[in-house]
């Protein structure tokens, strides 16, 4: 029995492509996610998972967040990259995050199921027109978002209400917090992220893309 998870926001999209592994594959079995939070849940609920399909830009997920923060939690579970973009420069930061392979939404079942099949036996999967284009790119530099990703969740929480605009008593309130927590919270996000100031941490959060996860 392979045990898989599909984490996307659109459930059309997870029932389709359910359903179609489902007729592709004997023997499969498959949870749903719709954010990272839920992803996560799943995660660490299941004994056992031998692969996450997982969609970049789920709610709360981010440019590359979401992936690395699953692959620093979970470093045993295999993830393969679901996507409706193949833009090369993404791909790249991808397998780079510890990803396994890259399957583009539009593809057929088969392809998923070969895909599937690879990443089990070991393999890094790509459609063929992806990994010559691969090869010409430069190593993707993704230590700011390694550093984003050990942030507590509550940090991050305070990095996407800064992105947003929001006072620290704003933010007191949304997290139940008081504001001498929201700026001891800041303080730390300013070393772990290297930055200085607030309009650094838009940026970066800006740059990112990240977001808070809601159901």
């Amino acid at each position: 029995m392979i045990s898989l998870i599909i984490a996307d926001d659109h459930p059309l999209f997870r029932s389709a492509l359910s359903s179609a592994l489902r007729a592709e594959m004997k023997g499969i079995s498959i949870e749903e996610a719709y954010d990272l939070d839920s992803t996560l849940r799943c995660l660490r609920q299941m004994e056992d998972v031998d692969l996450l399909l997982l969609d970049l830009n789920m709610p709360g997920s981010g440019d590359l967040f979401g992936l690395i923060r699953i692959r620093t939690d979970f470093p045993d579970i295999p993830v393969a990259v679901i996507s409706g973009s193949d833009d090369v420069s993404m791909v790249a930061k991808v397998i780079e995050a510890g990803a396994l392979g890259f399957i583009p939404k539009t593809s057929e079942p088969v392809l998923y199921s070969n895909a599937i099949n690879a990443i089990l036996a070991g393999d890094i999967w790509l459609p063929d027109y992806l990994e010559s284009e691969l090869q010409d790119q430069p190593k993707p530099d993704l230590s700011m978002q390694h550093r984003v990703a050990e942030l507590t969740p509550q940090q991050y929480k305070v990095l996407c209400y800064l992105h947003e605009g929001l006072l620290n008593k704003q933010i007191a309130y949304e997290l139940s917090i008081s504001e001498a927590t929201v700026k001891a919270h800041i303080t730390a996000i300013f070393r772990k992220l290297e930055i200085n100031n607030r309009t650094q941490a838009v940026l970066v959060a800006s740059d990112l893309k990240l977001q808070i996860g809601h159901p």
